[in-house]
Parts: C-alpha cells; structure tokens; sequence
C-alpha cells in the first residue's frame, strides 16, 4: 500500500510539473537577472535602477527602463512579470511603448503597479482608461501581473485572476501628450518617485502574432 500511495504522488509531482511547463510554452526570458542587458535606462536618474537577487530594483527618482533586446516591435503578446512593493510605493508596466530619454513615456499604456500609494489608482489598472480603486495584491509578496493584447482587446490578470479586459472602441484615436492607443512598441518598467521601491522579475513574453 505505501508504494502504491508514493507512486501515485509521484505521478502527481509529475503531472503538475507538466502542466506548469505547459503554461510557460512558448515564453521568452526577457532579463537574466544578473545584468540589464537587453533594457537600456532613460537618463535621467540611472542610478535609481539596481539588480538584487535576481530582480531589477527601483529606487530613487523617476526613471524609465526600456527593453531594447529584440529590433521586432510587439503587436500582440502574452507578458508575465512578478512584482513586490514596498509600502507606499507607485510604479507601473509600460507596453507599446518606445524609448525616450527623460519624462514619463508617451507612447503606449500604462499597467500599474500600487498597493498602497496614495494615488488612488491601483495594481492591474490600465492608467487613464480603465482605473482601479482596490488593489488586487498586498504589499511585501510577490504577485505575477500579466498583460495580454490580441487586436484591440488588453486582459491584465493578477495572480491569475483576471483584473478586467478593455476593447479599444472603434475609431480610437491617439490622445496627446499620452497616445493610449493600440499600435506597436516595447516594454518598460516605472520608477516613479524617491520613496518608492519596487522589485521586478522574471519577466518573460510570447508573441502572439
């Protein structure tokens, strides 16, 4: 009976282990965790911007970093990041987004990343166009926030759980000084003010296109 009860764990280890492989098919590692290779940081305040324990640390001032590892813009993709905050702290995941040396990025939209705060829009939020008031994590945790854009339709989930989906109205237009519009473009991750510290890794992406 012992063997039978440790074969069928076993199986079990197995077979979740499988599944877990599965849901990561097909997903690209965007960082090593050991250097920015592949991101290039704005410049102003560079030095806010850290590696620790394998994650991309901001703290200090505002500044963006940017991936610039792939020459192919993202029009469709599936993004997996693993956020943890620090009481108090503000940031934010950019996609659509492009380059830029200073300020906060134009081009593109903002997920963003806030437990606690006192910008009342929260964790999961698609900044200016879907805003929410309750945060879907807590502080000091890691939680992985998904972005996923197939055509016009953004999903963000939160540890699995889906936030909201948003489906561009027809006709949209890009807004100034911020376009918030379906297009193309890259990543980039949000240091917003000195007193926030916000941790991101593991981050990788599929393409759906």
């Amino acid at each position: 009976m012992k063997s039978i009860i440790l074969a069928l764990v076993a199986t079990a280890t197995f077979t979740a282990g499988l599944f877990a492989a599965d849901s990561e098919e097909g997903f690209v590692s965007l960082m090593d965790g050991k250097t920015f290779n592949g991101w290039k940081k704005a410049v102003e305040n560079p030095d806010t911007w850290k590696i620790q324990d394998g994650a991309f640390v901001a703290a200090g001032p505002r500044c963006h970093l940017f991936y610039v590892g792939d020459e192919k813009p993202f029009v469709n993709f599936h993004l997996k990041v693993e956020v943890m905050t620090e009481p108090g702290s503000n940031g934010g995941i950019y996609f659509h987004t492009q380059y830029q040396e200073q300020d906060w990025p134009r081009a593109g939209f903002e997920s963003q990343v806030n437990v606690t705060h006192s910008d009342w829009i929260k964790t999961g939020s698609l900044y200016g166009l879907v805003n929410i008031g309750r945060a879907a994590a807590p502080d000091k945790q890691w939680w992985t926030q998904e972005i996923i854009v197939k055509g016009k339709s953004i999903t963000v989930l939160v540890n699995g759980e889906r936030v909201f989906e948003y489906n561009e109205p027809a006709g949209a237009q890009a807004g100034q000084p911020f376009a918030r519009k379906l297009d193309k473009g890259t990543f980039a991750l949000q240091a917003h003010d000195p007193k926030s510290i916000i941790r991101y890794r593991n981050i990788r992406v599929k393409r759906l296109d």
